[in-house]
């Protein structure tokens, strides 16, 4: 394995043993502290305590998310232009719907883009139909539904450029028992499975007592569930965090138009790329949608003038760096 991590920063990150924890915890958000600290070479105690400070003080977080891919629900990337004076107040109510993730303001603060998952058609309509035509301030909408996922989701974005090595990764790997059910079909969550599921999306570290008290299911059953769930694809556990703790300071919506033959292609290129965080086929004036991070302007230009640019296929690219994140998987009050 890689040498044993130390409590000491390296140049170019804010703590080195601070990202290799947060890698080990985006490859299993549940694995036991003293497997964590067995393989980074710590002790438990090392582990547990720079686990609570990044809680503690906002930059890390791990919850469920349901992959609605998997389920075979719609999604839809929203792009909201709206009057300078609106698009905060926006964003943020918004932010505080329980089918939203990914929020930001763009374009000088004059655009919203969001994430939107809506669990019911009805719901859909509600938004789409109803709701955001009707907001004041918004001056445009463009929604654009996704298509097909290239990366992102149960992908984690650390393992491009995670500090750990490939034994460490195999170590922390969690097994998990062959799915029940066919994963070439639309999954399912029982309604009976709401209660585990709502629960591990406000903490996915929630221990397994803990699990059996939100559920009234015995800690066996919630085993078995959890397990089922997470073999079928049906819920991951991910982690949010603060792009500060990696040195990457700059994020960047890009709206990508590519011949039709090269959307393939060009979508399980940027999938390969370090700077990608999110990939995905949209339906709209543009075919691709993709998220990109880098650690500062000139960087992001040099992957708009590089490895982006030089991809065989690619015809225009729009790009709109983000000046706030409103809202990732979770919603915290912006400090002001």
């Amino acid at each position: 394995m890689a040498s044993t991590a130390t409590e000491s920063p390296t140049p170019g990150m804010q703590d080195s043993l601070d990202v290799q924890l947060l890698q080990a915890l985006e490859i299993d958000g549940r694995a036991p502290f003293s497997k964590i600290a067995a393989v980074l070479g710590v002790s438990d105690q090392t582990v547990a305590r720079r686990y609570r400070r990044l809680v503690a003080d906002g930059s890390l977080r791990i919850v469920a998310v349901r992959d609605h891919e998997k389920l075979g629900q719609d999604q839809w990337m929203l792009r909201l232009r709206c009057a300078p004076e609106g698009a905060d107040a926006i964003a943020t109510a918004l932010a505080r719907r329980p089918d939203t993730s990914w929020i930001g303001l763009t374009s000088g603060g004059t655009e919203v883009v969001c994430c939107t998952r809506p669990r019911t058609r009805t719901d859909q309509d509600e938004l789409l139909l109803a709701k955001l035509p009707r907001t004041p301030h918004i001056v445009d909408i463009r929604a654009q539904q996704m298509l097909h996922r290239f990366f992102g989701g149960p992908d984690g974005w650390l393992m491009k450029h995670g500090p750990l090595d490939d034994e460490q990764i195999a170590a922390l790997r969690p097994a998990r028992p062959a799915p029940a059910v066919r994963t070439d079909v639309p999954q399912r969550i029982e309604p009976e499975d709401e209660p585990l599921v709502a629960a591990l999306e406000q903490d996915g570290r929630a221990t397994y007592p803990e699990l059996q008290q939100a559920t009234g299911r015995s800690e066996s059953a919630v085993k078995r569930r959890l397990g089922a769930l997470l073999a079928s694809g049906a819920i991951y556990i991910d982690i949010e965090y603060a792009n500060a703790l990696i040195d990457l300071h700059v994020g960047a919506m890009l709206w990508i138009t590519t011949a039709p033959w090269a959307m393939e292609s060009v979508g399980n290129a940027l999938a390969s790329h370090a700077e990608i965080a999110h990939a995905t086929a949209v339906a709209g004036p543009s075919n691709i949608m993709a998220t990109a991070v880098t650690r500062d302007i000139p960087a992001l230009y040099a992957y708009l003038s590089g490895k982006l640019g030089q991809l065989d296929g690619v015809q225009h690219v729009e790009t709109a760096p983000f000046m706030r994140r409103v809202k990732q998987l979770t919603y915290r009050p912006y400090p002001r």
